[in-house]
């Protein structure tokens, strides 16, 4: 009873803790096209094109329309003005289809930002796989406009992605005032 009494506590132990991004703060973020949706529309979104604009918020969800991932698109929806302020681009990536990515936009981003469909190749690439199903974990990247990373946040719950990549943000505006 003893070790089945301490795995069970190690398991817990890891489910409990958040998942590490898996590129790090300093690593050059891979550069991907893919179709995205903006208040319903589809567009094509290539992440160094939206780099030349400043940072890139981009921030994996699992999917459209569950309970987490609408929460945390509703925090982003309210906080897309700061970021816009800011110089910064948010973009939410997951694995559904461009079709529910045309509604979400909509409904749950509030037509605020964009969000794009991820291929598996762009998942594996920012390695956001979650175990066993073909979707991403819950991870925030912010991308200065060189390419290099400079905030990664990976954790289930959707609670400090916003205030974490807002945070991220201001501290690189900071460090490059426009000249």
């Amino acid at each position: 009873m003893k070790p089945f009494l301490a795995a069970l506590i190690a398991t817990a132990a890891i489910a409990a803790t958040p998942a590490t991004a898996a590129l790090p703060v300093g690593a050059t973020a891979p550069d991907f096209a893919t179709q995205a949706s903006l208040a319903g529309k589809p567009f094509p979104f290539r992440l160094s094109q939206a780099l030349k604009k400043g940072p890139v918020v981009l921030y994996f969800y699992p999917a459209a329309f569950t309970s987490g991932c609408t929460v945390e698109a509703h925090e982003f929806a309210e906080a897309t003005d700061d970021f816009n302020r800011l110089g910064a681009t948010v973009i939410g990536v997951s694995a559904d289809k461009i079709e529910t990515l045309n509604k979400f936009s909509v409904s749950e981003c509030r037509n605020k930002f964009a969000v794009a469909s991820a291929t598996p190749k762009v998942i594996a690439d920012y390695d956001v796989k979650l175990p066993v199903v073909a979707k991403s974990n819950r991870t925030s990247f912010v991308i200065a406009p060189d390419g290099k990373i400079i905030y990664a946040y990976s954790a289930l719950s959707p609670a400090g992605h916003v205030s974490g990549t807002m945070n991220a943000v201001k501290a690189w505006e900071a460090a490059h005032p426009k000249r």
